[in-house]
């Protein structure tokens, strides 16, 4: 019973990861129709930037969620200018786009490589989050409790921000049908900025909270950005709830996968996904895209 109980903590903590990653992606594609395959690398570039104050690399050692304020915002202004600079002269193209992002990922994969090494960087747990949680019948790490809270607050904040202000609302309308957001005067090309920079910021900071439990390591961009396409598959794109639900879904089938069926991990992860497409292709929670 305890085993599966701290499995079922471990898939939480995991889909909370999970959603952090894909609820930028989620929106990116939702509202731009851009085939990011980029957000794996910023998930990546986040957690080693945030890797390199926390460990004190260059001779600075910050604390835990400084570092992870500070590799947010630089990797929310990368992913700023990769839009403004790169993907706004690709509009409508997707098989550009495509290459474009997949051609930066290969990029930042082998700057990560270069300025940080093939050795993995065991990120340490903040301070006053290393000890356990008790219950009746077992005992979870603080810290993956913590990484489940945090998720949490995120949800309900993105929620508030898309139901319940103006940028919201205009978020909303681009997602539903960005040419009569043109046309009722909203300014979608600054809508696409806002939305790429959250959602860089996001995988960002999922990767450097993530960084204690998965630790940074060449190959994490890969490992990563599969699973964040499932959820958007399953959930469908510009769908916050989507995005929660199949998070969640994608932890437990991923966890539970690797430990009860090992051989067959894969295939259990992405026959839901397959079933999906076949049976309903704009996810469980999206909008049909004519």
């Amino acid at each position: 019973m305890t085993f599966y109980l701290v499995l079922t903590v471990n898939s939480v903590t995991f889909g909370g990861l999970l959603f952090l990653l894909s609820a930028g992606f989620s929106l990116i594609f939702g509202l731009m129709r851009i085939p990011n395959l980029t957000h794996g690398s910023l998930f990546m570039i986040g957690a080693y930037i945030g890797a390199t104050f926390v460990i004190g690399l260059l001779g600075v050692k910050l604390n835990f969620w400084l570092a992870a304020i500070l590799a947010t915002l630089a990797v929310a202004l990368l992913g700023a200018l990769a839009e403004r600079l790169l993907l706004r002269r690709l509009p409508g193209d997707q098989l550009a786009q495509v290459l474009v992002t997949l051609g930066l990922s290969f990029m930042a994969a082998d700057a990560c490589l270069a300025l940080w090494g093939g050795d993995p960087l065991n990120v340490p747990t903040p301070d006053g989050l290393g000890g356990f949680v008790r219950t009746g019948i077992g005992a979870f790490p603080l810290y993956r409790v913590a990484v489940i809270a945090i998720a949490v607050v995120f949800a309900v904040a993105l929620w508030l921000l898309l139901d319940r202000t103006r940028l919201g609302a205009m978020i909303r309308a681009g997602v539903d049908d960005p040419d009569m957001a043109r046309v009722v005067g909203i300014r979608v090309s600054q809508l696409f900025t806002i939305v790429f920079a959250l959602g860089a910021g996001l995988a960002a900071f999922a990767g450097i909270i993530g960084g204690p439990i998965l630790s940074v390591y060449p190959g994490l961009d890969q490992d990563m950005l599969p699973l964040a396409l499932v959820v958007v598959i399953l959930g469908g794109s510009g769908s916050l709830l989507g995005s929660f639900v199949g998070s969640i879904v994608v932890g437990f089938l991923y966890n539970f996968g690797q430990a009860l069926l090992p051989e067959l991990a894969y295939f259990v992860l992405f026959l839901p996904m397959l079933l999906v497409l076949l049976l309903r292709p704009q996810g469980l929670f999206g909008r049909h895209v004519p």
